[in-house]
């Protein structure tokens, strides 16, 4: 249910928790800070953002993908001696590949309109913390509509290879 939970938040109020919590006197942002690591207002904070907001759409596919294994190959593994670990690496995982990727391509596919956390924790600092999604506001906030329909396409061509990639990849044919 935590895992979960940043996909039913608003993602502003994500951002605010993440903001609490990676501020200098956040018990996060305080340790960090104690080791001359800024992560608030940086590209740090970007990554975190979309991680954190991206990431309950990969866990999600990959438990589906896991779940769907069928149990008697890891049991026949296990029963001639193979460990916890050989049976994870050579049949839990190559069996389960198409759904983590599937789960890869989907949250990279959030990621890129991801703005409320963003902006709540790494800003809009032009070069250091920008996004597509925030220079696509920043632009209609500054009149430049030209540049916000070229980022635009940008967008849309990026979301759609990424979901043309998944649905390939999730009907087992190459991409």
């Amino acid at each position: 249910t935590l895992v979960a939970l940043p996909l039913v938040m608003p993602p502003v109020a994500t951002g605010l928790l993440l903001l609490k919590l990676l501020g200098r006197n956040g018990p996060i942002g305080g340790v960090l800070h104690s080791f001359n690591l800024e992560v608030l207002f940086t590209w740090r904070a970007v990554v975190l953002a979309l991680g954190v907001m991206s990431f309950p759409l990969l866990a999600r596919a990959s438990r589906i993908a896991f779940e769907g294994i069928n149990s008697r190959l890891e049991q026949v593994a296990r029963t001639l001696g193979a460990s916890e670990w050989r049976v994870f690496w050579t049949i839990t995982l190559p069996l389960s590949r198409r759904g983590i990727a599937g789960g890869l391509i989907l949250a990279f596919a959030r990621a890129l309109g991801e703005f409320g956390a963003t902006i709540m924790v790494a800003g809009n600092i032009p070069g250091e913390t920008s996004t597509i999604s925030l220079s696509i506001y920043q632009s209609v906030q500054l009149g430049q509509d030209s540049a916000a329909f070229r980022l635009l396409g940008v967008a849309v061509l990026l979301a759609f290879i990424s979901v043309w990639v998944g649905e390939r990849i999730a009907r087992g044919r190459k991409a």
